[in-house]
């Protein structure tokens, strides 16, 4: 295998030549991510590079604890953890590879598709929160896992994710435990984004970047009650499980 680089005015991306098209495609649609991300955040992220893996178990042996993490993740879910990001790299798998990965049910491939843009976007969410920016290695990392729920959730909301995620979300309601409010690190990577979505219906987009810049001192369910006007928690609670149900109803009567 030929490996190449390509580059566009904000990215840099390591590839095979075969896929030197696809990965062009991928960089103009990360662009025009990055100019959107620019409206709605204080700074964006130039100069990362993208490592475009051409099998999972190239993308496995760059980094050991993304297996665990997609053990760790509810099965619904565990295919769309398909990459990650360093401080100035962004892996994940070419665009051919995360088609196959892809389920036969509806959105998967699209989900699949926007990896690379939820990537870049959860690191832009950490490059603009406070907390997180100022937190020594050990306290960042228990902050994130925390928070995971908040940060994927509001990466993949605004990467695009979430409008194609509803077939998945309709299996995990129907597979494993209710679902823990706000959700856990098991359901992050598909339900955190339900949470998100619910705010941005309720309050616009802005408050939902405003949630995912500042980690409130007093834990998740006071950023939460902040971020819904007061609410009180039972109520949005409530709200979200009902999004959740029609979210998933509205998945199972499009297979039907």
């Amino acid at each position: 295998m030929t490996w190449v680089e390509s580059v566009s005015p904000s990215f840099r991306a390591r590839h095979s030549s075969a896929e030197a098209d696809e990965v062009e495609r991928l960089l103009d649609s990360l662009e025009r991510l990055r100019d959107r991300l620019d409206d709605v955040f204080t700074r964006t992220v130039p100069g990362l590079t993208l490592v475009i893996h051409d099998t999972p178990a190239s993308l496995s042996a760059s980094n050991p604890m993304l297996p665990l993490r997609r053990a760790l993740t509810a099965p619904a879910a565990r295919r769309y953890v398909a990459g990650w990001a360093g401080r100035g790299e962004l892996h994940v798998l070419a665009p051919r590879a995360l088609a196959a990965r892809a389920s036969k049910v509806t959105g998967s491939r699209e989900m699949l598709g926007l990896t690379a843009a939820a990537l870049y976007t959860r690191r832009v969410i950490l490059e603009n929160n406070h907390e997180l920016v100022r937190a020594r290695p050990p306290a960042r990392l228990r902050a994130e896992l925390r928070w995971a729920w908040l940060l994927e959730g509001a990466a993949r909301w605004l990467a695009g994710q979430t409008a194609h995620a509803r077939p998945a979300i309709a299996r995990r309601l129907r597979e494993g435990d209710h679902p823990s409010f706000p959700p856990g690190y098991r359901d992050a990577t598909l339900l955190g984004s339900t949470l998100v979505d619910l705010l941005v219906c309720e309050e616009g987009e802005r408050a939902a970047v405003a949630l995912a810049t500042r980690l409130h001192a007093e834990g998740p369910r006071a950023a939460l009650l902040d971020a819904f006007r007061g609410r009180a928690l039972v109520h949005t609670e409530g709200a979200w499980r009902s999004h959740l149900a029609r979210l998933a109803g509205a998945a199972e009567r499009s297979t039907r």
